[in-house]
């Protein structure tokens, strides 16, 4: 039952208990006592809104950031991470493999508002060796959501054997 909740619930947060259940076909209170243990759990850590900025009346800035680290002994990325994460303009932090180790993502009022972040705050970290730094044009689709207009038709083409 919990892989169930998480999948209704990540999809819509606004789901409640009661249409949770009736969905899964189980008791009210059951699915209130599970999600109440994974909250308490750390498994669900929020409950976040899905915004499309674009279409709301605020001007936002995101940019994603590539920052290469150097991993202190003992702790490897997850201090740097932390001290990263706890700016305000810091929406995700994430350890990454491949060409640098940690992808930041910001939003800002301006891209002269970003670009202070990156000069000021992050590359001035002792830890950090070099940024690159990646601004959002267009979002399409968010968190499985597509952020365009209604359904379309799918233009894929059918491959068929």
């Amino acid at each position: 039952m919990r892989k169930k909740i998480l999948k209704i619930v990540d999809k819509n947060s606004k789901a409640s208990p009661e249409e949770i259940a009736a969905m899964l076909g189980e008791r009210k209170e059951d699915v209130e006592a599970e999600i109440a243990a994974m909250e308490k759990e750390g498994v669900i850590c929020g409950y976040p809104t899905l915004i499309n900025w674009d279409k709301a009346d605020c001007e936002i800035v995101t940019a994603l950031i590539e920052v290469k680290v150097t991993p202190q002994r003992g702790l490897g990325f997850d201090k740097i991470a932390e001290r990263i994460y706890k700016f305000d303009e810091v929406d995700s932090v994430y350890l990454m493999s491949g060409g640098f180790d940690l992808t930041v993502i910001i939003r800002g009022k301006s891209m002269k508002e970003v670009s202070l972040f990156v000069s000021e705050k992050l590359s001035t970290m002792e830890a950090v060796l070099s940024t690159a730094t990646h601004f959002v044009l267009k979002k399409y689709k968010e968190h499985g959501i597509a952020l365009e207009g209604g359904k379309k038709e799918d233009e894929r083409m059918l491959i068929t054997p």
